[in-house]
């Protein structure tokens, strides 16, 4: 593995998804190696010392492309941009309605597809660049009610499959980064501890853990591209 301080020190990394869990540990590991951080949340994010604050749902898609201008106009074309915002969805199919699929679509796969198309022309332009995308485990396993988040997150996929041919040999690199169960906020509605066949809490990844394989997908050297990368609990 690279040098990861000297590797990332003087990157403009951009972090959507950045006010908690894997998002804002994924902010604080990259500040930590010396990378200017641009975080984009629909939240408060936590202060971090350093980093481009900005605040949008990027559901949205006029403050989603309003904040995606922002960032171009005022940072230029990032080294590196991490996809990882995201809505979680546990729920049987015949109470999964039109609206709630919607959600996940908007957020979990329309969001990372219209940042993907902002960015990754400009990065082919100039010659180099990094996109990670945060999937699931959920986004090649099948798990009984999980229909409308699967969809979205095997649409991450597929998306991030094309965008490898798409922009293999222009020194684009393209991750798709698949944790497994995570301890986030995203748990607490659900309390996995109180449920049979789900993972305890304690026995999750935690945010951090996610954030080193992001950091490692980041810092390999420039002539490799690590294409995919799943994470699970041992």
């Amino acid at each position: 593995m690279a040098d990861a301080t000297s590797t990332l020190a003087g990157w403009s990394i951009v972090i959507t998804g950045a006010s908690r869990g894997i998002g804002a540990a994924t902010a604080l590991r990259v500040a930590t190696l010396g990378a200017t951080v641009i975080r984009v949340a629909r939240s408060a994010m936590p202060l971090l010392t350093g980093a481009i604050d900005l605040r949008a749902d990027l559901a949205d898609p006029r403050e989603r492309d309003a904040v995606l201008r922002q960032i171009t106009d005022q940072h230029g074309t990032p080294d590196a941009v991490i996809s990882n915002a995201g809505a979680f969805l546990i729920a049987p199919l015949a109470e999964t309605s039109d609206a709630l699929v919607r959600e996940q679509l908007a957020i979990n796969l329309e969001a990372p597809f219209a940042i993907a198309r902002h960015f990754l022309p400009a990065m082919r332009s100039r010659g180099h660049g990094n996109h990670i995308l945060v999937g699931s485990v959920a986004d090649s396993r099948p798990f009984a009610g999980n229909a409308a988040y699967a969809a979205s997150k095997y649409g991450v996929r597929g998306l991030h499959e094309v965008l490898c041919e798409e922009f293999r040999g222009t020194g684009v690199r393209c991750t798709l980064i698949s944790p497994g169960p995570t301890d986030t906020a995203a748990w607490d509605p659900v309390d996995p501890d109180a449920h049979e066949g789900f993972t305890l809490r304690a026995d999750m990844l935690r945010p951090g853990d996610v954030a080193d394989a992001i950091v490692y997908a980041l810092t390999v050297p420039r002539h490799m591209q690590i294409e995919s990368l799943r994470v699970g609990p041992a």
